[in-house]
C-alpha cells in the first residue's frame, strides 16, 4: 500500500487564518488592532485599525484659551510632553510675532533635548521588553528616571508637565537644576552603554531584527516617515537641522542615518541620538545665559505672584489675561510650526480669527503615518516579527488617535 502512495500528491483545501492582535496589551500598546490573515507562520495581509482611545484633542484646544491648550498637548506624546508644549506654544507664538529670551529659549532645548532622551529610552526598553529582554527594560527604567528627576526639578511633574507657557515658560529653573543635570548625564550614559553591550551585538537580538520590516528609502518617503524612522532608512531629514526653530543652528551635533531600513536600524538610530542629544544638553548648559524666561509684555505674560498681591495693577493684569473673554489676544492669521519630536515632525497647523481660542488647531502627529505604514511593514514577515515591527516605530495612542 505505501507504494501505491509514494508519488501521488496529496492535496487538502486549505485557508488562510484570521487573526486579531489587540487592542491590548503587552503587543498592541492596548489601543491598536492588527487584523492579521496567516498562511501559516506568514502574514499575507494586515490592516490597521486604530480609534480606541478617543483623547479629542483637536476640539478640546478650540474651545479653551490659547494656554490652556497647552495641558492637552501633555497628553499627545505623554512619553516626551515637554517638546509637545514647545512646538504649539512656538506656533501661538509665531502668530504673535513675539521672540522669547535667550534664557527661555535655552532652557527650552535642553528641556526638549533630555525628553528625547526619556522618549527613546522608553522606546528601545518596551521594543527590547517584548522579544525577551526584561533585565534591558529596567536598565532603561533607571536612566529614564534619572531624566524624570530634572523634569520634575523644573516643573513640578513627571509626566504630563504644562511647563510651557505662550511667551516663555511657566517658571526658571530652580538654582541647583545645572548642577543637577550635569551630575546625571553620565549616570545616563553609563546606562546607555550598558543597553548597548547588552543589546547591539547580542545573537538573539540581531536575529529578531535584521532584515525585518524594511522600508526603503522610496517607501519612507511615500508613507510620510519622519524622525528615526525616515532616518533608519537612509535620509538625513531632521526638522532640528532642515528648518531650524529655536536655536538650534547654534548647536554642533550629527545625524545619524541607517542603511537597511529594517528594525535594527531604527533601534541603532535611537541609540545614536540619545548621545548626540546629551551632546546638545552640555552645550547648552556651558552656554546657558542668566536673564528672564518670558518676555516683557503684559498682553501676553502673567505678572509676578507678588505683584498680584501688593499691587492693583498687577492684579487687573492677572484679571484680564485669565477671565473669559480676555486672556490672550492672538491677531488673525494662520501659521504652521513644527518641531523635531522624539518619534519625528510633530506640527500644529493653527488658524485664529482674533480671540482668545483657537479658531481651528490641527496636529500633525508623527505616529500616524508611522502606524499606517504597518500594514506594509509585516507583509510577508512571520507572525512573530509583528511584535519588533510594532515596537520600532514607537507608536504612542494620545497623538495617533487625536
Amino acid at each position: 500500500m505505501a507504494k501505491e502512495y509514494e508519488n501521488r500528491e496529496l492535496i487538502l483545501p486549505t485557508k488562510n487564518m484570521a487573526l486579531a492582535m489587540g487592542p491590548s496589551h503587552p503587543a498592541m500598546h492596548g489601543i491598536v488592532r492588527v487584523n492579521a490573515k496567516l498562511d501559516g507562520e506568514i502574514v499575507v495581509e494586515g490592516s490597521v485599525d486604530i480609534g480606541y482611545l478617543h483623547r479629542g484633542f483637536e476640539k478640546s484646544v478650540e474651545n479653551h484659551t490659547w494656554n490652556q491648550g497647552i495641558i492637552y498637548t501633555d497628553r499627545l506624546n505623554y512619553v516626551s510632553a515637554m517638546m509637545n508644549n514647545v512646538g504649539y506654544c512656538l506656533a501661538v507664538e509665531k502668530l504673535l510675532d513675539i521672540e522669547l529670551p535667550p534664557r527661555g529659549t535655552f532652557l527650552r532645548v535642553i528641556m526638549s533635548e533630555l525628553s528625547r532622551v526619556a522618549d527613546h529610552l522608553t522606546c528601545v526598553a518596551a521594543q527590547v521588553m517584548e522579544t525577551g529582554a526584561m533585565t534591558a527594560f529596567l536598565y532603561a527604567m533607571k536612566a529614564r528616571e534619572y531624566v524624570w528627576e530634572i523634569v520634575e526639578m523644573a516643573c513640578g511633574a513627571r509626566v504630563t508637565t504644562n511647563w510651557t507657557r505662550v511667551g516663555g515658560l511657566m517658571a526658571d529653573v530652580p538654582g541647583d537644576f545645572v548642577d543637577a543635570v550635569r551630575e546625571r548625564i553620565p549616570l545616563v550614559r553609563d546606562v546607555i552603554d550598558e543597553l548597548d553591550k547588552l543589546v547591539t551585538k547580542n545573537r538573539i537580538f540581531g536575529d529578531r531584527y535584521r532584515d525585518v520590516g524594511v522600508m526603503t528609502k522610496d517607501e519612507a518617503i511615500a508613507w510620510g516617515f519622519t524622525g528615526p524612522c525616515i532616518r533608519a532608512s537612509g535620509i538625513p531629514f531632521d526638522v532640528r537641522r532642515d528648518t531650524p526653530y529655536l536655536n538650534y543652528d547654534a548647536f554642533d551635533f550629527e545625524i545619524p542615518v541607517g542603511t537597511n531600513g529594517d528594525v535594527f536600524d531604527r533601534y541603532l538610530v535611537r541609540m545614536f541620538e540619545m548621545e548626540q542629544s546629551i551632546l546638545i544638553v552640555e552645550q547648552a548648559l556651558a552656554k546657558l545665559p542668566d536673564g528672564p524666561v518670558s518676555v516683557d509684555n503684559k498682553m501676553v505674560t502673567l505678572p509676578e505672584k507678588a505683584d498680584v498681591y501688593g499691587s492693583i495693577e498687577g492684579l487687573i493684569n492677572q484679571f484680564k489675561l485669565i477671565m473669559d473673554g480676555h486672556g490672550i489676544q492672538v491677531p488673525p492669521g494662520e501659521i504652521y510650526q513644527a518641531v523635531e519630536a522624539a518619534n519625528g515632525e510633530l506640527g500644529f497647523y493653527i488658524i485664529s480669527t482674533g480671540g482668545d481660542t483657537p479658531y481651528k488647531c490641527r496636529c500633525r502627529p508623527p505616529s500616524f503615518a508611522l502606524t499606517a505604514a504597518l500594514e506594509k511593514m509585516i507583509t510577508g514577515q512571520m507572525i512573530a516579527d509583528v511584535i519588533p515591527i510594532f515596537g520600532s516605530v514607537n507608536m504612542i495612542g494620545g497623538e495617533l488617535d487625536r
